[in-house]
């Protein structure tokens, strides 16, 4: 006689899932055996987009909790990830990333340069003289001016506008050669006395003289043929666009901004190697110098957008010499200073050394970073104008 217990079926266990590759056992999200993960492509497209995201960009929580002590608690993120707790943050490198990518597309829709009517001011400048010479002189004072700005400009980051202070240059005597004609009634063919200085300026020179690719071409003795030929025909497009940049400036605008994320990605571990040698008795490694440093970088693309971000009110709803754009400027100037105090609290906090040491490493490291910072927008310059 058989038992209740005996009579009644035992449960039977659930098959386990198993790889589609390679059939092993599933213990996670991704299969021990052959790597392949369980979630595949085949799904819905906004699962597909947010795993895109995650992967690329860490974006989830942690970026709430990496972006606010990024921007307000200087060399919080670097000590934690020395801490050995990271997994809570997004990593340094997709952090710099993102923040870079965001911050120079904002700069592309933020950041305007004159269009055409830009002769129109300049033009109503030279209709308040009535004299050929008085024409002459304030052509010549402006021109003066503006290669003042040029040289100023020379060796510092702002040598980005060197190649639209060219462009100003034309639209003046432009505008001058219009008020003259206009004077001396329209005289057909009459030479006009505001060319004393030549109409355009040489878009490449080699060797003191203006480049030409048959009586003056680029020639480095140590350089193969290929790569001559490669830089004067790069020298050739530059040329070219140098007459683009009046017609649209906007398009070497976001040619030179396109190509600054990349200068920076190359800045970064120059900027590390540059922290390992000023803190070379504090035995780091240089990985650790490269956190740092792109801690440091993120946090400046996080400065530059809230700075574009406040410059937009500024511009558009906030007209010169009101309140609220006094407001506004009192706003970005307040940015751009936290954005120095920062960088000196972080080199304190991290490398914990006492204040006039840290003064003078801050000092000096500013000044070199300056230095390359210069010639990489100059680089960056000058491909956008050949890229543009």
């Amino acid at each position: 006689m058989q038992t209740e217990a005996e009579s009644t079926p035992a449960p039977t266990a659930e098959p386990q899932p198993r790889c589609r590759n390679c059939n092993e056992v599933l213990h996670g999200p991704h299969c021990h055996a052959c790597g392949q993960p369980v979630k595949g492509l085949m799904r819905p497209l906004g699962s597909v987009l947010g795993d895109l995201l995650d992967s690329v960009f860490d974006f989830d929580a942690r970026i709430v909790r990496t972006l606010l002590p990024l921007y307000l608690r200087p060399g919080f993120l670097s000590v934690e990830y020395f801490a050995g707790r990271q997994v809570r943050y997004v990593t340094p490198f997709r952090l710099f990333f993102f923040l870079a990518v965001l911050a120079f597309f904002v700069a592309r829709m933020t950041v305007q340069v004159g269009g055409p009517d830009k002769n129109a001011g300049m033009q109503d400048a030279f209709a308040q003289v009535s004299t050929v010479a008085a024409v002459v002189k304030l052509r010549d004072e402006q021109l003066a001016q503006l290669e003042q700005s040029r040289r100023d400009m020379a060796g510092s980051a702002s040598a980005i506008g060197a190649a639209g202070i060219q462009v100003a240059e034309q639209h003046i005597r432009d505008a001058a050669d219009a008020r003259i004609r206009a004077l001396q009634g329209n005289r057909a063919g009459a030479a006009s006395p505001s060319r004393s200085a030549p109409e355009h300026e040489p878009a490449v020179v080699v060797g003191g003289k203006p480049w030409d690719a048959t009586k003056n071409p680029i020639a480095i003795a140590w350089l193969p043929g290929f790569a001559n030929r490669w830089l004067n025909a790069q020298a050739q497009r530059g040329s070219d666009n140098v007459a683009r940049l009046e017609r649209d400036p906007g398009a070497f605008k976001d040619a030179v901004l396109s190509v600054i994320p990349t200068a920076l990605f190359v800045l970064v571990p120059v900027f590390a190697l540059l922290l390992k040698l000023a803190y070379l008795f504090k035995r780091r490694l240089y990985m650790e110098h490269l956190v740092v440093a792109l801690h440091s970088h993120a946090f400046l693309c996080l400065s530059l957008l809230l700075i574009l971000l406040a410059t937009v009110p500024a511009s558009t709803f906030a007209p010169d010499g009101t309140w609220l754009n006094t407001l506004f400027g009192g706003v970005i100037a307040l940015l751009l200073a936290w954005t120095l105090v920062y960088l000196l609290r972080m080199q304190k906090r991290v490398y914990a050394q006492g204040w006039p040491m840290t003064l003078l490493k801050f000092g000096a490291l500013g000044a070199v970073y300056t230095m390359l910072l210069g010639v990489a927008v100059t680089a960056s310059a000058l491909v956008g104008l050949v890229e543009m």
